[in-house]
Protein backbone atom coordinates (compact mmCIF):
# COMPACT_ATOMS: atom_id res chain seq x y z
CA UNK A 1 0.00 0.00 0.00
CA UNK A 2 1.21 3.51 -0.79
CA UNK A 3 2.50 5.65 2.03
CA UNK A 4 1.90 9.36 2.41
CA UNK A 5 3.70 12.15 4.19
CA UNK A 6 1.50 15.01 5.35
CA UNK A 7 2.87 18.46 6.15
CA UNK A 8 1.08 21.58 7.33
CA UNK A 9 1.37 25.35 7.37
CA UNK A 10 0.05 25.37 10.93
CA UNK A 11 0.08 29.16 11.19
CA UNK A 12 -2.76 29.34 8.63
CA UNK A 13 -4.92 26.57 10.12
CA UNK A 14 -8.32 27.74 11.43
CA UNK A 15 -9.15 24.39 13.06
CA UNK A 16 -12.25 23.87 10.91
CA UNK A 17 -11.60 20.10 11.09
CA UNK A 18 -12.78 19.41 7.53
CA UNK A 19 -9.56 17.49 6.91
CA UNK A 20 -10.07 15.50 10.12
CA UNK A 21 -13.64 14.62 9.15
CA UNK A 22 -12.81 13.51 5.60
CA UNK A 23 -9.60 11.55 6.27
CA UNK A 24 -10.52 7.91 5.57
CA UNK A 25 -7.70 6.57 7.78
CA UNK A 26 -8.21 8.85 10.82
CA UNK A 27 -4.68 10.21 10.50
CA UNK A 28 -5.44 13.80 11.43
CA UNK A 29 -6.61 15.58 14.55
CA UNK A 30 -6.24 18.89 16.30
CA UNK A 31 -3.06 19.44 18.28
CA UNK A 32 -4.45 20.46 21.66
CA UNK A 33 -0.91 21.03 22.99
CA UNK A 34 -0.24 23.96 20.63
CA UNK A 35 -1.93 27.19 19.61
CA UNK A 36 -1.05 28.95 16.36
CA UNK A 37 -0.66 32.70 15.77
CA UNK A 38 -4.39 33.03 15.05
CA UNK A 39 -5.32 31.45 18.39
CA UNK A 40 -6.43 28.03 17.10
CA UNK A 41 -5.30 24.51 17.86
CA UNK A 42 -3.79 23.54 14.48
CA UNK A 43 -4.20 20.24 12.71
CA UNK A 44 -1.53 17.57 13.15
CA UNK A 45 -0.85 14.05 11.92
CA UNK A 46 -1.72 12.09 15.06
CA UNK A 47 -1.34 8.70 13.34
CA UNK A 48 1.08 9.40 10.45
CA UNK A 49 1.83 5.72 9.82
CA UNK A 50 -1.78 5.23 8.69
CA UNK A 51 -1.54 7.80 5.87
CA UNK A 52 -1.93 6.34 2.37
CA UNK A 53 -1.24 9.62 0.57
CA UNK A 54 -4.74 9.88 -0.91
CA UNK A 55 -4.72 13.68 -0.58
CA UNK A 56 -8.39 14.05 0.40
CA UNK A 57 -7.40 16.16 3.40
CA UNK A 58 -5.54 18.64 1.20
CA UNK A 59 -8.45 18.85 -1.24
CA UNK A 60 -10.91 19.59 1.56
CA UNK A 61 -8.80 22.27 3.28
CA UNK A 62 -10.25 25.71 2.43
CA UNK A 63 -7.05 27.48 3.49
CA UNK A 64 -4.50 25.33 1.60
CA UNK A 65 -2.76 24.39 4.84
CA UNK A 66 -2.00 20.77 3.89
CA UNK A 67 0.51 19.24 1.48
CA UNK A 68 0.53 15.48 0.90
CA UNK A 69 3.48 13.70 -0.68
CA UNK A 70 3.55 10.04 -1.68
CA UNK A 71 6.52 7.78 -1.02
Amino acid sequence: MAKGIVSFDTGRCKACELCVYFCPKDVLGLDHNNINVMGYHPVAALQPDNCTGCGICALMCPDLVIVVERE
